[in-house]
């Protein structure tokens, strides 16, 4: 599944996941491949995603997420430290 982590300034990650875990506005989910088509808005926290077995965690902002054949496209403010 391909993941892409935008801002308004920057492309902050394209590639590759086994997984994605999103703090969506009600509360945290998974996304795994083939997930079924949905967009949410998501709020400040934790996104986590797994490549190759290697966990990453990024701290974002608010934003939103649109997941679309077997593709994850989230466009957030910023990546808070």
């Amino acid at each position: 599944m391909k993941l892409e982590i935008i801002s308004p300034d920057k492309t902050i990650f394209t590639g590759e996941v086994d997984f994605v875990v999103l703090p969506g506005s009600a509360g945290e989910f998974m996304v795994l491949p083939r997930h079924a088509a949905l967009i949410s808005s998501l709020k400040k926290g934790e996104i986590r995603y797994s490549m190759n077995g290697t966990e990453t965690k990024l701290v974002v902002s608010s934003g939103f997420a649109e997941i679309k054949d077997d593709k994850v496209s989230v466009c957030i403010e910023k990546v808070l430290d």
